[in-house]
Order: C-alpha cells, then sequence, then structure tokens
C-alpha cells in the first residue's frame, strides 16, 4: 500500500512542473521573430473565460518590419461583436534569443525569449472590463509549426489566478 501511495504521490507532483523556454531548446524549426514577423499576416484567434468558454473570436491583419534588430509589429484586429483596434508594437532584439517589446495598451515592457521554436512572452496589459480599464498580466507562449504557421497560447492573469484564455494562429502570407 505504501508503495501504491508513494506512486501516485509521485504522479500527482510531475504534473505541478512548470515548463520553461529551456524545455524547447532542441525543437525545429527556430523561431526568429525578425524572420517570421516580417511582412505581411493574418491572425484567427478566440478568447475563452477562465472556465474555458468561448466568449469573442476575432481576425486580425498584421504588417511587420525589421531593420537590424528593431522591428514593429502594427496589428488590427476585428471582433465577431463589430469592434476594431489597433496595437502597433515596437520589437527589438537586445541579445541572441532575447526581445522585448512595447505598445501603447502594454504597461511597462514586455521581454521575451525563445528557444527553438517556442517563445515565451510575459507582460502587463490594459484591458477594457465591463467598460472599466483593467490591468492584466499575460503569460504568452508561441510556437512555430512551420514557417508560414505559429500558434499561440496565452493566458490572462489577474491577482495570481487564470482569468482568461487567448488562442490563436498566425499565418504568413505568401511573398
Amino acid at each position: 500500500m505504501k508503495l501504491v501511495i508513494t506512486f501516485l504521490l509521485a504522479l500527482a507532483l510531475s504534473g505541478c512542473t512548470s515548463k520553461t523556454i529551456a524545455d524547447y531548446s532542441d525543437t525545429k524549426p527556430e523561431l526568429a521573430l525578425e524572420q517570421f514577423f516580417e511582412g505581411e499576416l493574418t491572425a484567427y484567434g478566440i478568447v475563452l473565460d477562465r472556465s474555458g468558454n468561448l466568449t469573442r473570436r476575432f481576425e486580425a491583419d498584421l504588417i511587420g518590419t525589421w531593420r537590424g534588430n528593431k522591428g514593429e509589429l502594427k496589428e488590427w484586429f476585428r471582433f465577431d461583436d463589430g469592434e476594431k483596434s489597433t496595437r502597433v508594437w515596437q520589437l527589438e532584439k537586445t541579445a541572441d534569443n532575447r526581445y522585448k517589446g512595447t505598445a501603447g495598451d502594454v504597461i511597462g515592457v514586455a521581454q521575451g525569449e525563445t528557444a527553438g521554436s517556442a517563445l515565451y512572452w510575459r507582460y502587463q496589459l490594459e484591458i477594457q472590463y465591463q467598460g472599466k480599464p483593467l490591468e492584466v498580466t499575460l503569460d504568452d507562449w508561441m510556437y512555430l509549426v512551420n514557417e508560414k504557421r505559429l500558434f499561440n497560447r496565452t493566458e490572462i492573469i489577474k491577482w495570481g489566478f487564470k482569468v482568461g484564455e487567448v488562442i490563436l494562429i498566425i499565418e504568413k502570407h505568401d511573398t
């Protein structure tokens, strides 16, 4: 019986480990933001509430340009409820596999790191919730599927708790 309890405890604790960007260092294809986010792209996504219920759908047109280690990513969002919004990122590659970014609704500076085919990106964002501004943390993971597609999963966190999630796929246009 002790062996069974020990095994179950070990199994339960193994599920508590958090992933880190280093876990993806051997994955392919390798993600370089300055390559993937260059040119025209389109995103298709959904927003889920804390229970996993679908609350919104959206599409976005993106245009990325890079000059050396500095980039700009313009995003035009169209939500299924008619809302439209724009975000313009100012991006910078600060070291091998490290990036930072700012945008009008980002509070402070977003910090990101790539390893293999993944990017981990965390930042504070001001969103509108029930007509009022609300500051949330975005825990953002991107995974390069192939040279034309990137999968993005973002947890929306407030007071240390997951309050929502955004899932999207970004496709790069043929050039």
